[in-house]
């Protein structure tokens, strides 16, 4: 890894989420596509339009001095079926793309899977069949070889544990399955395939350096009584070390694999995918840091996981029980939330990076940082003081970190503009630009957009930037 790059301070966004166009340029269907469109739910068929406004979208962080773009390819849009045929009208998009990254001087910051996986794949049983974890494989050398000559940063996976909970655990996302059986299935084949991605890459010679990024929730507990400590150690499992341990060891937490099969077949793990593991470990890792994960432990009842998906509408009350293993806090007067009910901690990310640090000894990149927000974008700048504020203090949770011998070498603002996000539609805006969803889809930077451009131009010139008022 090139140990004299720069810092990265960029945002960034995925492609389901902000390309739209998604019967263009000979894209396949993806199982958001179908899932969506079958349960009649706000789809990003549009989204924020990128396909079409990429320069724009490109240009205007290049004027917000952001020196890296952090992006998704489209699985469907790049491999048209299972035989693996490359669609070459994709190639030729995501080629532009990146083009028009270095000719604004933003380093490209690819990542090769951010959940739309092929809905031809899903209909042959999706992650619980191993024939997927190869296709992602192939699809990935497609990618390295197309873009390789000028992407210098790849992540195999975003958020492991947020599609694969979500899909095959909690069953809010496609393939909407309620089965941990399945779950750990599912979450063995997507980091099969993650070893099998980066052992292609290291095996094609290309130039660069490849990762994951991961959806980081350090653990906290309520108390130091040893039952908390355990439930900690569950939850930390559950939420981090099946990802991390990993990826950067090559080793599976034995002592969730102990407990796993107690219950469930896992005869898929054999020893040939245990020493693909070992052999496909990561260069770095990627972060994506909203919250920590606060634990007491298991009391009673069965597993139970409810999200808000709908901010202030929601109705009921937010719940993670996994049966056995811990509970986590959601309802601790004493937190600091967004309108959707995710605790605001910077201090969770100080104290995360030391321990991913102490664990791992890799460089790490904070990937994605940002609150979602409903926001009206109809009355010019949006006044979005509280993104700043919370951008502020996890930098300096950072910096913090970096003075205790934590290696990170990028920051990435979720996101870059505002985006289909996911279940909650796109009325839950995390973007540093707006997007007029309603007209024309026309992008006016926030406040915040401002903030971060003198930010980072303090930064690089050694003159840290200071509030108007300070000046």
């Amino acid at each position: 890894m090139d140990t004299t790059a720069p810092f990265f301070w960029g945002s960034a966004t995925a492609s389901y989420q902000c390309e739209g166009a998604w019967q263009e340029g000979g894209k396949a269907e993806s199982v958001w596509d179908r899932y969506l469109h079958e349960n009649d739910l706000e789809n990003g068929d549009v989204a924020s339009d990128h396909y079409h406004r990429y320069r724009e979208d490109i240009e205007t962080m290049a004027k917000g001095g952001q020196n890296a773009y952090r992006f998704s390819l489209s699985w469907p849009r790049i491999i048209k079926n299972r035989e693996g045929e490359v669609n070459e009208e994709g190639i030729a998009f995501y080629n532009s793309l990146i083009d028009t990254c270095h000719e604004f001087g933003v380093e490209p910051f690819v990542t090769i899977y951010h959940w739309d996986l092929p809905q031809y794949w899903e209909d042959e049983g999706g992650w619980l069949n191993e024939e997927t974890t190869h296709a992602f494989e192939h699809y990935a050398r497609v990618c390295f070889d197309r873009f390789g000559d000028r992407v210098r940063y790849w992540a195999t996976f975003n958020e492991p544990k947020w599609f694969v909970m979500s899909g095959y655990l909690i069953g809010n996302y496609p393939p909407a399955l309620q089965d941990p059986e399945k779950c750990a299935h599912a979450a063995f084949n997507v980091m099969y395939a993650s070893a099998l991605g980066v052992k292609a890459f290291r095996a094609g010679g290309y130039e660069g350096s490849i990762g994951i990024v991961h959806s980081f929730g350090p653990v906290d507990g309520v108390d130091d009584t040893l039952e908390t400590k355990i439930a900690m150690r569950f939850a930390d499992n559950y939420a981090n070390n099946w990802i991390l341990d990993t990826a950067a060891t090559g080793e599976l937490p034995i002592d969730l694999l102990t407990d796993l099969n107690r219950r469930f077949d896992l005869s898929y793990i054999t020893p040939d995918k245990l020493q693909a593991l070992r052999e496909g470990t990561v260069d770095f890792l990627g972060l994506n840091y909203y919250s920590r994960v606060l634990v007491r432990p298991y009391t009673d009842g069965e597993t139970q996981l409810v999200v808000n998906n709908s901010g202030s509408a929601f109705k009921g009350s937010q719940r993670v029980v996994i049966k056995g293993w811990f509970e986590q806090v959601l309802d601790d007067p004493n937190m600091q939330t967004t309108e959707w009910g995710t605790e605001i901690y910077p201090d969770g990310l100080r104290r995360g990076l030391i321990e991913v640090t102490r664990r791992y000894h890799l460089p790490i990149y904070i990937t994605e940082n940002g609150i979602g927000v409903a926001e009206d974008v109809s009355q010019g700048e949006v006044q979005d003081d509280y993104r700043i504020a919370f951008m502020k203090d996890h930098i300096a949770a950072i910096k913090a970190a970096q003075e205790a011998g934590a290696d990170v070498r990028g920051y990435f603002v979720w996101s870059t503009f505002d985006l289909y996000s996911w279940k909650n539609g796109c009325r839950k805006r995390y973007g540093l630009v707006a997007v007029d969803f309603e007209n024309g889809y026309t992008r006016t930077p926030k406040k915040s957009y401002r903030w971060y451009r003198d930010f980072i131009a303090g930064e690089q010139t050694g003159k840290p930037y200071q509030e108007e008022g300070q000046r």
